[in-house]
């Protein structure tokens, strides 16, 4: 029998995945909160509100928000070029909007002044990040994350969950593998070999042509991997679902490499980092001053309150 968790399960490490927060931010809140020298703050102010709201509701006893060193790593690229590809700009670049792109650095410094941990990996995207930090943790793990992607980690056993925001933090949703189960019927463990074969237009992933969810389902139920359906080619086995074999034979190509690019790396070189929620801020000077310049008003406060308010 897998744990039991509640909405407020005590001693858990939240993992933030931070792009996918401050995209939501930026595209879900208006652009009128500006920085009295006019620059746009509404995802700064967004994503300090969504961490607020996540330290109240679920109450980790550590937090990391997790970053893209490389938005497009090398070896998922070397693997499928067509990986993120349409999100490239001419100079590698990720095509991000430009009043975006001026409010990355200052949700990095107010993150590092209030004392809120970050972690990256040279080389490697959040996702890596978030799963070599959960496959160290002694601890249940919660990852956010808009990104369905990061459902592959979900873990019972491991007491690694996914708290999907897909809906917003307020209609936060939290995966485990009955959840998976349920939403995919598929096994709890085996979303990338699903999302793999299904594919994923908006990260470039072709899939497999003629395979859509159901379908993908389905082979995912018989054979648990993609290997497993390669060997089972390979061997002359049957048991493939009616019309399935000749597309994953034609697709043979896109799935050796697939599992490189979908599948999320456990052990990127990522830092130590304790995550640990502080109870004040580690450069008070510097956080006033950024308050101050920016004019992150209530959205800076209320984090410094939430944290504050976390048991020691």
């Amino acid at each position: 029998m897998g744990p039991c968790w509640q909405d407020d399960r005590v001693g858990n490490l939240m993992l933030l995945d931070s792009a996918s927060m401050y995209f939501r931010a930026f595209y879900g809140i208006k652009e009128t909160m500006r920085a009295p020298d006019g620059t746009p703050v509404h995802a700064v102010r967004g994503f300090l509100d969504m961490i607020t709201r996540l330290i109240r509701s679920r109450h980790p006893a550590a937090l990391v928000a997790c970053l893209d060193v490389s938005w497009r790593p090398a070896f998922r690229v070397a693997a499928i070029e067509s990986y993120k590809a349409h999100r490239a700009n001419s100079d590698g670049s990720e095509q991000v909007p430009d009043d975006l792109t001026v409010q990355i650095p200052i949700i990095l410094e107010v993150l590092a002044a209030a004392g809120v941990a970050t972690a990256g990996a040279a080389g490697y995207e959040a996702d890596d990040v978030i799963g070599t930090l959960a496959a160290r943790a002694d601890q249940p793990v919660e990852v956010v994350t808009g990104d369905r992607d990061l459902f592959q980690l979900v873990d019972d056993a491991h007491q690694v969950s996914v708290d999907y925001i897909g809906r917003g933090v307020a209609n936060l949703e939290v995966i485990d593998e009955a959840a998976l189960t349920k939403k995919y019927q598929i096994p709890g463990r085996s979303y990338a070999a699903f999302a793999a074969l299904r594919g994923d237009p908006s990260d470039g992933l072709p899939g497999v042509p003629g395979i859509g969810e159901k379908t993908a389902a389905a082979l995912v139920r018989v054979f648990g991997s993609v290997e497993a359906m390669l060997t089972a080619i390979d061997a002359g086995h049957g048991g493939f679902p009616v019309g399935t074999r000749a597309k994953l034979v034609a697709a043979r190509p896109y799935l050796d490499k697939s599992m490189t690019v979908v599948q999320v790396a456990t052990d990127a070189p990522v830092p130590l980092v304790s995550g640990s929620l502080p109870a004040r801020p580690a450069d008070p000077a510097r956080t006033a001053e950024l308050d101050a310049r920016w004019d992150l008003g209530s959205s800076l406060a209320k984090l410094l309150a939430a944290l504050a308010a976390q048991p020691g």
